[in-house]
């Protein structure tokens, strides 16, 4: 793979900055302590030395001191950019905010956000949050080296370690060394956390390390000195050496395959190095042939290199013991890029002035793509987000004021950081602090940022958001999330406001017809409609008449025509002789008339009112109606009885009193239904002298008004009617 090279001024440039900023870096941070305990300077020393043994240049490893130093100055920006240019000033800050941020997350651990957001999404929330900062692959690599700096930081003083910080560091910042294939840092970071987190398992699988140390180590020397002498008498030069065992992968490969330590076949292993290609094949020859091979446990990552571009040949033989060994085989240029990934090959090499802002001018542009499509790759495995549009171009992450991670699109505000924590936070939002400072709602925030709202008490007033939030041109909002709630609570309040003033026009007809006892849900059930509110919606907005309430409470005079099937009958004209079948105790000859609001029949119960004109008004005992007249003019209330009904003269013999009675009928609507309900007042010679229907809804709403004798009857009839196919009910008004 080509790399950047540098020139000899370019070099000394390099190593006159590095000199500079230890020098101007060295006052500030000699007394100060990391929130770890580690003294910064020496922290700062330790992080250069990383950086420049995964091949950072001068310049990358005096930004280590730069980092570090910009707390300590009032305006860092300024005092750096004058002393080493706007790019190390640029690099310094971006690199102290993210420290600042995974700081404080880590302080937070990995806690719920509003209980919606498990530990899992938080520390992903973590890696994209690094990789939105990481635009310069430059701030990634002087993250990985600070980390491992304070993890061998703790494990020199044996001070405890805060789970948080070794958890992120195992899922976070080794599973990204990995993705960038700078394995150095990789396993020395996997075992060191891995050693925090599970200190008995690590000192057990270290223990059976260390129990044949001597043994296996002269098995393994045995074996690398007899494959130097084969592959020399053959003609190819070689490196041969043990390979290094890291105990979190032995662990790993035990956990994944369910295997015994002894069965883990990395424990004895052989690193072969070549010139070229073709040779790596020769080896592999010699390998199969001298020794027993495990034909499954072969890879070819040559022909087939991982998607972070490692190329090796794995295989695993028996030696003459029947022991088995891993032996993996790479050229040189493989074993580089192995242990240093594509970082050491991107404009890490000394390239002059206008170098190191991502590659310099001569820089090789294969090797930018190469890193860049290997973050793209992994921001894909978190997120499965299209490789078109990542996280390097629409999202932000910034902070609680409890430190937890909210991922936000670019351009997002305050408005829609509260929206993302709750909906009744963006409701009730009316300012926010930006990094302890107040800001405007609208303005746009950065990677990074501190957010904590200002709201409004939620003491069960109504409280809602701003209508100018919906406007895009005051740029309130830049989330779809935050704009579909606004939207819907201004929805909410319209249809609030709507089934209100539908409700109060219910109210005031059922006022005005003297209805006030019947209940709401019952006239909404009536009507068709699921609830109350569903009436009251369609009355608010002027969609349902309040005519056809009319009619379901006061049916209106019928109409009488002929239908296809029956002639309804005219009702017949009273007896000038009788005197309605109704007796008012303890007064003769005094003008009586049956109520047409409950239209009482024998044997009901009834009570009389004292009409002013019209004699007195008959009503069965529970009628409403009668309710009220009481309440207004108890005074006017006489004791009734029914009377014995005067029989009509004809040859045909006595006949009986009839009283008109309304029956009510619900039922599905459909073609011949009037008609079959009619045949059964027919057939039970029950005469029908009026009929008002209505339908609504598919539903038919019917008033039949029939003449009876005795409501003892009518009660039978009712159940006939209800047997009629599509009807519901059938009761009495």
């Amino acid at each position: 793979m080509a790399e950047v090279t540098a020139t000899p001024d370019a070099a000394r440039e390099g190593l006159h900055t590095l000199h500079h900023a230890r020098s101007f870096a060295a006052p500030l941070l000699a007394g100060e302590l990391l929130d770890t305990g580690e003294n910064a300077l020496s922290h700062a020393d330790a992080v250069a030395s990383i950086v420049a043994t995964i091949g950072g240049a001068s310049t990358l490893q005096a930004a280590a001191y730069l980092v570090y130093a910009c707390q300590h100055l009032n305006r860092p920006r300024d005092v750096i950019a004058k002393a080493f240019g706007d790019n190390l000033a640029d690099l310094a800050l971006a690199t102290t905010q993210l420290v600042r941020v995974q700081s404080q997350a880590r302080e937070a651990g990995v806690s719920t956000v509003k209980g919606n957001e498990t530990a899992a999404v938080q520390t992903e929330n973590v890696r994209k949050m690094l990789l939105a900062f990481s635009k310069d692959l430059r701030v990634i690599l002087l993250r990985l080296a600070s980390r491992l700096q304070t993890l061998r930081h703790f494990a020199a003083t044996k001070l405890p370690v805060p789970p948080s910080l070794a958890k992120e560091s195992l899922d976070v910042f080794a599973a990204l060394a990995n993705r960038l294939g700078i394995w150095q840092i990789k396993w020395e970071m996997e075992d060191l956390s891995f050693r925090f987190l599970e200190p008995q398992t690590y000192r057990e699988v270290a223990r059976k390390l260390d129990a044949k140390r001597g043994e296996r180590e002269a098995a393994v020397e045995n074996l690398r000195t007899g494959l130097v002498t084969a592959l020399t008498a053959l003609g190819i030069r070689a490196a041969v050496q043990g390979r290094p065992k890291h105990i979190y992968s032995i662990v790993k490969k035990m956990r994944q395959k369910s295997l015994a330590f002894e069965q883990v076949f990395d424990v004895q292993a052989l690193r072969v190095v070549v010139p070229e290609p073709a040779d790596c094949y020769g080896v592999l020859a010699h390998v199969h042939t001298a020794f027993a091979p495990i034909a499954q446990e072969f890879d070819d990552y040559i022909a087939r290199p991982k998607s972070n571009g490692y190329q090796s040949l794995h295989t695993v033989v028996r030696d003459a013991e029947g022991q088995a060994v891993e032996i993996q085989i790479r050229t040189q240029a493989m074993h580089d890029h192995a242990e240093h990934g594509v970082a050491a090959h991107w404009a890490y090499k000394e390239a002059g002035t206008k170098g190191y802002a991502g590659v310099s001018a001569t820089g090789d542009y294969d090797n930018k793509i190469a890193v860049l499509r290997q973050l793209l790759a992994w921001e894909r495995d978190l997120t499965e987000t299209s490789p078109a549009k990542g996280l390097f171009e629409d999202r932000i992450y910034v902070l609680t004021p409890e430190a937890s991670v909210i991922e936000l699109p670019q351009g997002a505000t305050a408005v829609d950081f509260a929206y993302t924590v709750h909906t009744s936070l963006g409701h009730r939002c009316r300012g926010a602090r930006v990094d302890g400072v107040m800001v405007p709602l609208n303005t746009p925030l950065k990677n990074g940022q501190s957010v904590e709202i200002m709201a409004v008490k939620d003491s069960g007033a109504q409280v809602g958001p701003s209508r100018d939030w919906l406007n895009p041109e005051l740029g309130y909002m830049a989330s779809h999330r935050a704009k579909a709630k606004v939207r819907a609570w201004f929805n909410a309040q319209i249809a609030h406001e709507t089934i209100a003033r539908g409700r109060e026009a219910v109210e005031k007809l059922l006022q005005r017809e003297g209805k006030t006892a019947l209940r709401l849900e019952d006239l909404a059930d009536q009507l068709g409609f699921k609830s109350a509110d569903a009436l009251f919606e369609v009355v608010g907005k002027d969609e349902f008449s309040l005519r056809s309430i009319e009619n379901v409470l006061r049916p209106p005079e019928p109409v009488l025509t002929q239908d296809n099937y029956l002639l309804l009958k005219k009702p017949r004209p009273p007896d000038s002789n009788a005197k309605g079948g109704v007796l008012v105790v303890g007064v003769d000859s005094l003008l009586t008339q049956l109520a047409k609001c409950c239209k009482p029949v024998p044997p009901d119960s009834i009570q009389g009112f004292v009409t002013r004109g019209k004699g007195v008004s008959i009503h069965r005992a529970d009628c409403s109606n009668l309710r009220e007249l009481i309440a207004r003019n108890g005074e006017r209330v006489i004791e009734v009885a029914w009377g014995q009904p005067k029989a009509a003269q004809g040859a045909s013999g006595a006949a009986s009193q009839v009283y008109p009675v309304d029956v009510a009928v619900e039922a599905a609507d459909r073609q011949g239904l009037l008609r079959d309900i009619s045949e059964v007042f027919a057939k039970e010679k029950m005469n029908v002298i009026g009929v008002q229907t209505q339908s609504v809804k598919h539903t038919a709403w019917m008033t039949f008004t029939v003449e009876v004798t005795d409501s003892a009857r009518l009660s039978r009839v009712l159940g006939l009617v209800g047997d009629v196919s599509g009807v519901r009910g059938a009761r009495r008004r």
